[in-house]
Formats: structure tokens, C-alpha cells, sequence
């Protein structure tokens, strides 16, 4: 059965389609840092997305983007080995609950395995339960592990 929307690499044409999913993604989780930010996150992921990341993006039949999915690669000290970390993932309210979610998730997930890892993780906010049922649906395993952030700017460390 063929999806009924398409995946691809984020290219220097798809800038100006990435730029308001990513926006909508920060939206969603209360954050806003200025359009020229996002734009030079996307940019690093073009420039270098062997070493930065690599952006998916998600475009419904008649070619409107709908989602993105973005991909930074790391290592796991825990595993001593390369990992995937799915950074981000956004659905448009429109297209939510019809399988994108999951086939961008299958997408990090190929693109991952393709880099020759064969860890993909990822993270989400706790209260964000409609997240989690797509989640819960993959063959992934929930984790026991807390999230930390510190801001620096807010908070420096001591000298």
C-alpha cells in the first residue's frame, strides 16, 4: 500500500516550507526563538548533515508540508557506540492521526540504520500522552531515563 505523503530530505528548496513547521514545533512546546535561529539551525543540517543532522520533511499529495522530523548524530556512552537522536517531531494539527507521525519516525529510523547505527532514541515532554501513543506503538522501548536542561545564559556555571 503506497503512503499517501511523501518523505524527503530537506533540501535548499524546502527552506521556506521547513521554516513554519519548525516554528509550529516550537509553538507547541511554549519556546520562540527568532525565525533567523531556525533558519541557521536548517542551514547547518544542509551545510554539514553528515556531521550536524539531516531534516525530513513531510509533504501531503498536493505538495503542502505537513511535517519534518529532525536527525542529529551523537554517541552513547552507555553503549560506546554512534546512535540517531530524533530531535524533533511535528505533524500539522490537520494531518495528525493519519500515520505521518509514524512514517517519519520509519523514516529516522531507515535513515538511521543507513548510517550504519543501530540505535534510534528519542524524547518527549511527559504530558505530551498523544506523542507517547504513537511512540508506544513502534518497537522502540520506553526509557527510565530524566531529561536535564540547564541554561547557561540564565544560570551560569560557576568559575
Amino acid at each position: 500500500m503506497s503512503s499517501p505523503f511523501s518523505i524527503s530530505v530537506v533540501g535548499e528548496g524546502d527552506l521556506a516550507d521547513l521554516l513554519p513547521l519548525m516554528r509550529g514545533y516550537c509553538e507547541f512546546y511554549g519556546t520562540a526563538p527568532g525565525d533567523d535561529a531556525l533558519e541557521r539551525l536548517a542551514r547547518a543540517c544542509l551545510d554539514d548533515p553528515r556531521a550536524t543532522g539531516t531534516q525530513l520533511i513531510a509533504r501531503a499529495p498536493g505538495g503542502d508540508a505537513i511535517g519534518f522530523a529532525t536527525m542529529y548524530w551523537t554517541w552513547s556512552s552507555t553503549r560506546a557506540e554512534p546512535i540517531g537522536l530524533m530531535n524533533d517531531l511535528f505533524v500539522t494539527p490537520a494531518a495528525r492521526g493519519t500515520g505521518l507521525g509514524r512514517a517519519l519516525i520509519d523514516a529516522c529510523a531507515r535513515l538511521t540504520a543507513s548510517r550504519g547505527r543501530k540505535i534510534l532514541e528519542w524524547e518527549t515532554a511527559p504530558d505530551n500522552h498523544t506523542a507517547q501513543r504513537v511512540y508506544d506503538a513502534t518497537p522502540a522501548e520506553r526509557s527510565e531515563w530524566l531529561a536535564y536542561d540547564w541554561d547557561l545564559e540564565s544560570s551560569p556555571p560557576t568559575p
